[in-house]
């Protein structure tokens, strides 16, 4: 006999559970799956249709963000276009020199048509950023259902009012319906949009948009700080104001512990 059996071993039975037990039992697993906030549709977790933060996709078919007839065109320039259209921006820029009294010949401003021409393109690029090939499948079934937050994404983009740099940091938290996205995706998403004429208000909630639209989480919230050179360097000339806004959809929403969580974790105070 093995040392590891007994001579008077017994078995004890679980007891059958009733009729009456297992159909308790199946009332409570169909509970338990109807308030499980990933098995709601998306348009309802993102918040109601009729409500102020409603989710209003910002992603065009051909996955252009806010994408215009001009800026389709821009995207299909061949070498020829793309000079023609450098040569329409260098004599602009010449013209604006001349406005300001200054002499667009001499040695130090000769080649700044260009520079501002190739420039101002590179700093709008994110209108031509095609958002399927970004994201290039990088969303992952992992069954996470918890907060996950990239903070302090450097931002740089150009105030539309003014064409003047705006640069901060952005704070992007999502909670998963068990698929997780590749965390480099989310500072490309906030780089896609924050590369073009912006207002801060409006890229913070046009990133919150994409995230929701593309992973269709429980949340996402997005806080942004900066600072803008139209108030620093014209206007108020307020040289230590700093900007924050923010947008919260689904959970973080309608949660008030959620939101201050993620808030905290940001560094933000509570709102």
């Amino acid at each position: 006999m093995s040392r590891f059996e007994t001579k008077h071993a017994s078995t004890i039975s679980a007891p059958i559970p009733s009729r009456q037990a297992r159909a308790s039992q199946k009332r409570r697993n169909r509970r338990g799956k109807a308030h499980n906030p990933c098995n709601a549709p998306a348009a309802k977790r993102a918040g109601n249709s009729s409500g102020p933060r409603s989710s209003s996709p910002v992603i065009a078919v051909n996955g252009l963000g806010r994408p215009s007839m001009g800026l389709r065109s821009r995207m299909d320039d061949g070498p020829a276009q793309t000079e023609a259209r450098l040569e329409k921006m260098r004599g602009a820029v010449r013209t604006l020199l001349e406005c300001l009294g200054e002499d667009p010949d001499r040695e130090g401003l000769i080649a700044t048509p260009t520079r501002f021409a190739e420039a101002l393109l590179f700093l709008t690029k994110g209108y031509q950023v095609n958002a399927e090939t970004m994201i290039n499948n990088a969303l992952f079934y992992e069954g996470h259902n918890e907060m996950v937050i990239v903070r302090d994404i450097d931002i740089c983009s150009l105030c539309e009012h003014h064409l003047l740099p705006f640069t901060g940091k952005m704070h992007i938290g999502y909670i998963p319906c068990n698929t997780v996205i590749g965390l480099s995706k989310l500072p490309r998403i906030a780089e896609m949009f924050s590369r073009r004429l912006q207002i801060q208000e409006r890229v913070t909630r046009e990133v919150a948009h994409a995230v929701m639209d593309i992973l269709k989480p429980q949340g996402v919230a997005v806080v942004m700080e900066s600072s803008h050179m139209c108030m620093v360097m014209r206007g108020v000339e307020k040289t230590g104001t700093t900007t924050v806004t923010s947008c919260v959809l689904g959970c973080f929403e309608s949660k008030y512990k959620t939101r201050n969580e993620f808030m905290s974790l940001v560094g933000v105070k509570k709102m």
